[in-house]
């Protein structure tokens, strides 16, 4: 068996292994990290045999740290990523470069057709119907978009949404609410097989899904990194935000993970301020006092247009795993209207947390 983990901010941890009776035979790990002394890495694969499959990251991890030399000394590697690894490996999980990647790149959307099309062609992938898919969505017009759980009258003031013209509509996803403007943000989603993140925590998932995109704004001049639970951030403050849906297996498909992220290029703050209901709670966990201060818009940090900005994270994206052009199907569209107007625009589905 073979599994692969980039850890985030750091490098590839390889690992080959067997099972017999149950346990890990004749594990070898291997990665582009760096590792002191020499003999760490026989340590590891030591530590590693004889363990029972079923042994979760948290277990494997342990027995690594227990049988680590004194002063052993990990660059771009943890225990934890090799256990990952690990899982990974037993789960035969699949990496970026195993698919033929999809980009879909659409004229502008509404809302409320944007969140149709998130769930329907995830369930395409999950059903085995289509291959891994980036879409880059285009706005229609402005509109917050609130996380499955979150209470509407908490999250929106309608007198403000309704003065500036603001569409409210809730997605499938879990996590906080979005304010977008046409030109100001920067959408895109990843509908990927769930094998894709095998192995892997719901925490480590966001990170290993995001760092395609920190690649990216690397190659811009932008230190950018992964901040838990789904925040990716700078040292000039927060750019965007993740949240993820997972659907099951469907006629016989792999299953499927939904993983979108909206970053700021740049923002209105005081329109969204309106707009949004920004608790004091929130605002001392991300240790501010002015939502202001909790997005910094791409706009300033690069000094690139929006389009310069897509089109420099999509060929990251192609240089690395490749990216070939594609569309959603009209049996595809057809579902994600029909959608929109039954679920996504429905004041029911929108109030279903008042």
């Amino acid at each position: 068996m073979h599994g692969e983990y980039k850890v985030p901010g750091g490098k590839l941890v390889v690992v080959d292994l067997d099972v017999i009776d149950g346990a890990l035979r004749s594990v070898r790990v291997a990665g582009d990290f760096f590792l002191e002394p020499d003999e760490a890495i026989t340590a590891i694969d030591t530590a590693l045999e004889g363990a029972a499959a079923e042994t979760d990251t948290a277990g494997l991890a342990a027995r690594i740290d227990a049988a680590l030399p004194r002063g052993t000394v990990m660059y771009g590697l943890t225990s934890e990523g090799v256990a990952v690894a690990v899982r990974r490996a037993l789960s035969h999980a699949t990496n970026w470069t195993d698919y033929d990647w999809r980009l879909i790149r659409d004229a502008p959307q509404s809302p409320a057709l944007h969140m149709a099309l998130d769930e329907v062609l995830t369930s395409e992938v999950a059903a085995g119907r289509r291959p891994p898919t980036l879409r880059v969505w285009e706005w229609a017009e402005p509109a917050v978009i609130i996380g499955s759980f979150q209470s509407l009258r908490n999250e929106v003031d309608p007198q403000g949404a309704a003065r500036h013209g603001i569409t409210v509509v809730r997605r499938i996803s879990g996590g906080g609410a979005m304010f977008v403007e046409s030109g100001n943000t920067i959408t895109y989603s990843l509908s990927v097989p769930a094998s894709l993140v095998s192995g892997m925590s719901f925490a480590d998932s966001y990170a290993y899904l995001d760092d395609w995109v920190l690649n990216a704004f690397a190659d811009m001049g932008i230190k950018a990194w992964y901040q838990p639970l789904n925040d990716i951030a700078t040292e000039a403050g927060k750019i965007g935000g993740a949240a993820q849906k997972r659907m099951v297996a469907t006629d016989g498909g792999p299953g499927a993970v939904l993983h979108h992220v909206t970053m700021s290029y740049d923002i209105d703050a005081d329109k969204m301020l309106e707009v949004l209901r920004i608790g004091k709670e929130k605002m001392s966990d991300k240790g501010t006092k002015s939502a202001k201060k909790r997005v910094d818009p791409l706009r300033r940090q690069t000094g690139l247009s929006r389009q310069a900005v897509i089109d420099r994270m999509l060929d990251s994206f192609r240089n690395r795993h490749g990216l070939t052009a594609g569309q959603v199907t009209p049996e595809e569209m057809a579902r994600a209207e029909e959608l929109a107007r039954t679920k996504f625009a429905n004041p029911e589905w929108t109030a279903r947390v008042p």
